[in-house]
């Protein structure tokens, strides 16, 4: 318990927050070189409407392993 880090991304429309976690996603290697998922744009975002839209409409949760922390 003592390795688990909670952060929150908050930040107005359209200023990024979906970048970043696609990119933090990408660098903490989450996904394997050779998954298709790597190279989509907006991971997170799963609904239809989201991705015909280019926005993200529900908040979403993930976890990444970044050295000791998980």
């Amino acid at each position: 318990m003592q390795h688990i880090r909670n952060i929150a991304i908050i930040a107005h429309v359209d200023h990024g927050k979906t970048t970043l976690v696609d990119c933090l996603l990408k660098q903490s290697g989450t996904f394997r070189a050779n998954q298709a998922i790597a190279t989509e744009e907006r991971i997170m975002d799963s609904m239809d409407l989201e991705r015909e839209k280019g926005i993200t409409i529900r908040a979403k949760n993930a976890a990444f392993k970044y050295g000791n922390y998980h």
